[in-house]
């Protein structure tokens, strides 16, 4: 559409028929500085994209000069898109440089929303601005981080062309002329993880693999808040060996499929502490290998924060003790047991996506989804909740050694309505390690933030990480993965993560522990009061725990805030702890709610909050759905005017009065007000009064009859304790 052609400096340029008959906009400098970024401290004047090379989506003709023309420092020529939104403008700076503004000298045809991006190699991007307005003319926009290439990424068009840009200045450094160069961090393909990783061949004797896993062991069997963290990993072969797994391990194979690695023997987990008791047995985690029971059935006796994921049983599965004595809650997903799975003894469980010989076993809330094998619905007698399939769900991605040697990640690919384990040949992709930053807790935040930028995901290795800031998480599709459970300690009451409102983020595999120093919030998934559909590659939150308390006196209001649609949050534990290092009591480890969700169309799938002060999960956005919820009360809520005044103390799980569609099914409560006995809690669950909000398979209990919760909905549902009994659930089957 746009014919009228000019001659100019002896070029021959085409212009638009919607914009000024002029090729320069009245006023313009033809090499003007960024008002707004001179005002960031060390911002520099020169220009860095004079000399550089540019780049586009595409050029709206033959006859016009093309990319180039934005970086000649001629405001008589320009380079105009093809019509249509996603188009974009990028500079090559030659190296990477640290950034601070751009200045954009629009045409006409300028772009009504759009975003500055940076990257390090021209493929893997991440945001330098937030999603910016234009209203055309000269436009400064401050931008933060560093890379070599920088992209304008055009997302809606204020007029029917293109997008037309004149001049594309980018601005950087420390005021010196010409910016610095911010060191590219090291990256590879067969890292080294540091010494807390173990990393096993077949090759290597049983006996020294054997003496190493006790070693391990030994060291982390009773080491509940200690600091050390290990990773136990083996290459593809078989081995003959039993492990043992005590607190902050994690075992994993390093095969593509599970059965790639074969452990003849056992990997174990029991009542470790001499009780018989294994209500404690948290923070350890099983991945991607095979286990031959020799015709036996393996023990994985936890309670919360102990996946055990993708793991072939080829054999029977026990998930309590060898004492029988309680165990306390777990998580299987992408499993396959070729015999029994036994609950006996353990109080509530979630399997989803997997595969069972068969189940047996009840107590108070067992709860299946998508699992081949699981017992039919029944709650509550005996209490089974079983949906056929997951609505949504994405596993787990992990670390694998390809044939050459080299490690890399795999991203397991998003399935809908899904049934049983994904694997053998699990759809999805992989990405190389030289796409990883591999971290160690010696890194600086700064550090780990320059490595983000850098357009890197993180992979953090065992130990303990200190942040003196949040680390931000601003591009589509970056991957954060850790091993070993290793912790994220925020300092001085900073926020410890925040996730952009983009694409496709996987988190998976860390503990955030509170600081000292009370935080808002250890992460945040999000903008607030953005709703943008991201219900083909949505962020999704996995084996991602939250402790307050316990390890020191640690403070947070709110551990975890889903301002994102669509996210997925697949087994959590977010825990203010009711025991520790002396660090625990009402005012000592305080914390407010464990999860808010403000976004649209979250799943919860495995869900566990805990002892929270207030309300302990609040959901507000519409279309929210739960897969299985698990919950305590506090404790130690000094008496019933302290916990709350004005009502008998505060639901477990709270929907929002304004949401008008929400569904949770297999979801309880329990009550052990142990500082005070008297306490009652009007409700577990506080829910609109709507036909849109249901609530499947609900329970109450108050452990050893130790205070009270009258109802279970609302003001439906029978008080527990019952008159007569002890430590018996109060159920109900629907709400409405």
């Amino acid at each position: 559409m746009k014919k009228i052609a000019t001659l100019l400096t002896g070029l021959t340029v085409a212009l638009s028929a919607c914009g000024s008959q002029s090729s320069t906009p009245a006023g313009l400098a033809a090499n003007s500085s960024p008002l707004k970024a001179q005002a960031v401290a060390g911002c520099s004047t020169n220009n860095l994209s004079l000399g550089k090379v540019a780049t586009a989506s595409s050029t709206e003709n033959a006859g016009y000069l093309g990319a180039p023309a934005a970086i000649d420092n001629n405001t008589s020529t320009r380079w105009a898109s093809a019509a249509s939104d996603a188009q974009w403008l990028q500079v090559d700076l030659g190296s990477s440089q640290a950034l601070c503004g751009v200045t954009i000298q629009w045409e006409a045809a300028y772009a009504k929303t759009f975003q500055i991006l940076t990257s390090n190699d021209g493929n893997t991007w991440a945001a330098a601005s937030p999603i910016t307005s234009s209203t055309g003319g000269t436009q400064d926009v401050v931008i933060s981080g560093s890379g070599r290439y920088v992209r304008m990424n055009g997302i809606q068009r204020a007029t029917g062309y293109g997008y037309s840009i004149f001049e594309f200045q980018i601005f950087g450094g420390s005021g010196t002329g010409g910016g610095t160069t911010t060191p590219t961090l090291p990256t590879s393909d067969t890292p080294d993880f540091g010494p807390n990783v173990a990393i096993f061949d077949p090759s290597t004797p049983q006996a020294t693999i054997q003496a190493k896993l006790d070693s391990v062991f030994n060291a982390q069997k009773l080491n509940q808040f200690g600091d050390r963290r290990d990773a136990l990993l083996f290459k593809p072969g078989t081995y003959t060996n039993n492990a043992n797994i005590g607190y902050y391990t994690s075992i994993a194979g390093l095969g593509l499929n599970p059965d790639d690695v074969t452990i003849n023997g056992a990997v174990t987990v029991d009542a470790f502490d001499g009780t018989g008791n294994a209500t404690q047995n948290f923070w350890r985690s099983a991945d991607n290998l095979a286990i031959n029971t020799n015709g036996g059935s393996d023990r994985w006796a936890v309670a919360q924060a102990a996946p055990f994921r993708r793991i072939h049983v080829r054999g029977g599965l026990n998930l309590f003790p060898a004492s029988y004595g309680w165990a306390s809650g777990g998580y299987i997903a992408d499993t396959k047991v070729d015999g029994l799975v036994a609950s006996a003894s353990q109080q509530q469980w979630y399997s989803r996506d997997s595969n069972f010989g068969s189940w047996n076993g009840s107590n108070w809330n067992m709860v299946f989804s998508g699992v081949t094998g699981a017992p039919a619905q029944s709650f509550p007698n005996p209490p089974y909740t079983t949906l056929a399939t997951t609505p949504v769900s994405r596993e787990k991605l992990y670390l694998y050694i390809d044939g050459s040697g080299k490690y890399r990640v795999f991203l397991p690919a998003l399935r809908t309505n899904a049934s049983g384990a994904t694997w053998p040949n699990t759809p999805g992709t992989s990405l190389p390690m030289s796409q990883f930053y591999v971290a160690k807790p010696t890194d600086s935040t700064a550090t780990l933030n320059t490595a983000l930028s850098q357009g890197l995901n993180l992979f953090f290795t065992p130990g303990v990480y200190h942040l003196s800031q949040t680390l931000n998480i601003t591009r589509a599709n970056t991957v954060v993965l850790g091993i070993g459970l290793p912790t994220l300690i925020p300092d001085n009451g900073v926020n410890a993560m925040s996730v952009a409102d983009v694409d496709g983020v996987r988190l998976a595999g860390f503990l955030f522990d509170a600081g000292t120093v009370n935080t808002p919030a250890l992460l945040t998934v999000g903008a607030a009061g953005s709703h943008i559909n991201h219900a083909a590659n949505p962020t999704t939150i996995q084996d991602v725990f939250f402790r307050i308390g316990g390890a020191v006196a640690g403070k947070a209001t709110t551990s975890l805030i889903v301002n994102s649609d669509n996210a997925i949050v697949d087994h959590i534990w977010a825990w203010r702890a009711d025991h520790g290092n002396a660090a625990t009591g009402w005012t000592i480890n305080t914390a407010d709610t464990g999860l808010i969700v403000n976004g649209d169309n979250v799943l919860a799938s495995g869900l566990f909050v805990e002892h929270y002060q207030k309300y302990e999960v609040i959901w507000n956005g519409q279309n929210g759905k739960t897969i299985f919820f698990q919950n305590e009360m506090p404790y130690d809520a000094p008496n019933q005017a302290t916990w709350r005044s004005g009502a008998n103390g505060y639901a477990a799980y709270k929907v929002a009065d304004s949401v008008t569609s929400h569904e949770a099914w297999g979801v309880g409560s329990y009550a052990y007000f142990n500082v005070d006995p008297t306490i009652h809690a009007d409700r577990a669950f506080e829910v609109p009064n709507t036909a849109g909000v249901k609530i499947h398979d609900a329970l109450t209990v108050s452990l050893g009859n130790t205070g009270s919760i009258d109802h279970i909905v609302n003001n439906v549902g029978a008080a527990v304790p019952q008159p007569g009994t002890n430590t018996k659930p109060s159920n109900l089957i629907s709400y409405p």
